[in-house]
């Protein structure tokens, strides 16, 4: 079995919850910070380049080689594509530098939306085929994140038209702040009361 495989609900939930309550209390408490933030956040390089060096470092340990004990404990099949392997294992360093070195617009946005994309797998594998049917909390979760993940790497502007639109009035932001914080608040309820030994 694949790690992704063995993790709890619970944990997923838990992790899930706690993020989502964090984020969304702090965008309620520091609306001018948040916005801030979010709106520098685009054209940040720095950080562009420490998300972007994550996200890769973590698909490279997705195609490591095997026999390198830790390192090779997140490899998986890529069934037909396992031939391709020794070649990306190559052109994910090698990107690496090419895109922090070319890229200038938007590298923090295209960087989160590669996180994003790498993070819905282990969140769709902790419910898959699960009980009870409050789990469906998190694969939606995963596929709306997949959606936007894709419009970041592809359409990043939306990332900037996004938050423009959304701190244009306090009460759109308060709306969509209390939103994302009551959905992780449901979701850490359904961890403890029924995802415990899921």
């Amino acid at each position: 079995m694949h790690p992704y495989e063995k993790i709890p609900l619970f944990t997923a939930g838990l992790v899930l919850g706690i993020w989502l309550v964090a984020s969304h209390a702090l965008m309620l408490a520091k609306p001018a910070m948040a916005q801030g933030f979010l709106k520098r956040f685009p054209r940040d390089q720095m950080i562009g380049q420490i998300l972007l060096g994550i996200g890769l470092a973590w698909f490279w340990l997705l195609i490591a080689p095997e026999g390198m004990g830790f390192i090779s404990s997140l490899a998986m099949d890529l069934g037909e594509f396992n031939n391709a392997k020794p070649i990306l294992r190559i052109l994910v360093p090698v990107s690496l530098v090419l895109v922090t070195i070319s890229v200038r617009d938007f590298l923090a946005v295209r960087a989160l939306g590669l996180i994003g994309l790498m993070a819905a797998s282990p969140l769709l594998e902790a419910a898959f085929l699960k009980d009870p049917s409050s789990r469906l909390l998190i694969p939606i979760f995963a596929y709306l994140m997949l959606t936007a993940s894709m419009f970041c790497v592809g359409m990043p502007y939306l990332f900037r038209d996004a938050v423009e639109w959304a701190s244009a009035e306090q009460k759109r932001w308060k709306m969509f702040s209390l939103a994302g914080l009551v959905y992780g608040a449901a979701t850490l309820v359904c961890a403890f009361a029924f995802w415990r030994g899921a």
